[in-house]
């Protein structure tokens, strides 16, 4: 592998993560579905989720990035995911000028509520140059799912 490869693949490992605090279970949005099913720290209840609802209208080769990024208000997996009331964090561009007043590019993170983020169309994510960085699911919304 050149350096190139080496540097895609560690970007790729950053965002591959499972992270919990007490109230919410955030996933790096690089993950696919399938990677997911087979993390042994991924809550059950939430894995028979994914195979019963989500996986029947989306690829398991899909990435939580992707599925976010192109669902829309009027899928099943919107409405599978606003029951768990899940939050999407992404990262946005943002021109800085310095003191000498040069410009440069930084990212600024943003927490968007799922119905917030689904109602923005797709040719408005691409001109904001928005990247989903994390999928946040409450753990509240996780209990009360009836499975």
């Amino acid at each position: 592998m050149d350096r190139k490869e080496d540097v895609s693949l560690a970007q790729d490992r950053d965002f591959k993560y499972m992270l919990q605090d007490t109230g919410h279970i955030y996933l790096g949005a690089r993950f696919s579905y399938g990677e997911l099913q087979g993390e042994e720290m991924v809550p059950f209840k939430l894995k028979t989720i994914f195979s019963h609802y989500i996986l029947k209208e989306v690829d398991a080769s899909s990435t939580l990035e992707s599925h976010f990024y192109y669902m829309t208000e009027d899928t099943f997996s919107y409405q599978t995911y606003q029951e768990l009331k899940v939050k999407i964090k992404v990262s946005l561009p943002e021109e800085k000028r310095s003191l000498a007043g040069k410009k440069r590019l930084v990212y600024k993170d943003k927490v968007f509520a799922l119905k917030e983020f689904a109602g923005i169309n797709l040719a408005k994510k691409k001109q904001m140059g928005l990247i989903v960085r994390e999928i946040s699911v409450s753990k509240l919304g996780l209990i009360t799912f009836t499975v």
